[in-house]
């Protein structure tokens, strides 16, 4: 495998995943909280969660197998050259076990805490039905010939669709209730910076090894970067532009206001009524 050209890049190249790492694994916990502080899920689009689950395990899969297999990496130095270097960094393999987990224990909130009539679409149970089916049969094409990196691969490229479609309940759920409350903005900005450095550190590699190799040797992180960004600023144009937050302590003051205002009519109107008669 190939070596670095260059201390201060590899050092950067370090420096950006861990970056990337923290801020992909912070994003997770700002909806978590939210959903503890208001006892309820309401708001949060179970589709996403499904979907986001069947793609951090699918990106778990490849990431792990193709940083720790000697084989699998034979197989990858055969079809792209010996010298060149794995895409898969530490900090990729230990973003996809802390997401698995964390997505793992988001779906348990939504069974201990108040969800209203939300519940999971058949279009995304279907999906996710088809893509595991998909990934077995893929199996026992894979098995005979022992083509392992082809069948990781495949969970590389289940990532990046899950990755393209599983925001797009969340942002129907958006638009259709003109509000992104019950969906954390918070993790929204740390996935964007997470995407970001992500990209980054693909593009320190290339600058090292002089090739864009990387970019399309493990296609799925740049893709998942790229998917990330752009949703990431829809959802920001969706808080902030389109379905800005309401005045939380006025919206709650409204009903006794009203309530005040509608007791001082009945005394305006007592009062003017005992004048009359006298």
């Amino acid at each position: 495998m190939a070596s670095w050209n260059s201390l201060p890049l590899e050092v950067s190249y370090q420096v950006v995943g861990w970056i990337a790492f923290v801020s992909w694994s912070i994003s997770f916990y700002p909806q978590v909280f939210l959903n503890y502080r208001r006892k309820s899920v309401v708001g949060l689009n179970f589709d996403f969660l499904l979907l986001n689950f069947t793609k951090h395990s699918s990106y778990f899969i490849y990431n792990a197998s193709l940083f720790f297999s000697p084989f699998i990496q034979r197989q990858y130095f055969e079809k792209y050259g010996s010298d060149e270097m794995i895409p898969v960094a530490a900090n990729d393999v230990a973003f996809s076990i802390h997401a698995v987990v964390l997505t793992a224990f988001t779906i348990f909130q939504v069974f201990i805490y108040e969800r209203g009539s939300q519940k999971v679409s058949k279009t995304a149970g279907v999906i996710t039905v088809a893509v595991w089916t998909v990934a077995t049969v893929c199996l026992f094409i894979a098995w005979p010939k022992q083509s392992w990196l082809w069948y990781i691969s495949i969970f590389n490229s289940i990532q990046v669709f899950m990755t393209a479609i599983k925001y797009i309940p969340q942002a129907i759920m958006n638009f259709a209730r003109k509000s992104t409350e019950g969906w954390s903005i918070g993790n929204i900005l740390l996935d964007l910076s997470g995407g970001i450095t992500n990209f980054a550190q693909m593009g320190i590699q290339s600058i090292d090894q002089r090739t864009l190799v990387n970019f399309y040797g493990n296609i799925g992180k740049t893709l998942l970067s790229l998917e990330t960004v752009f949703f990431d600023l829809l959802f920001i144009i969706q808080h902030y532009v389109l379905y800005p937050a309401r005045d939380t302590k006025s919206s709650e003051a409204a009903p006794f206001l009203r309530s005040a205002e509608s007791s001082n009519t009945k005394l305006k109107a007592n009062d003017d009524s005992m004048s009359h008669d006298v």
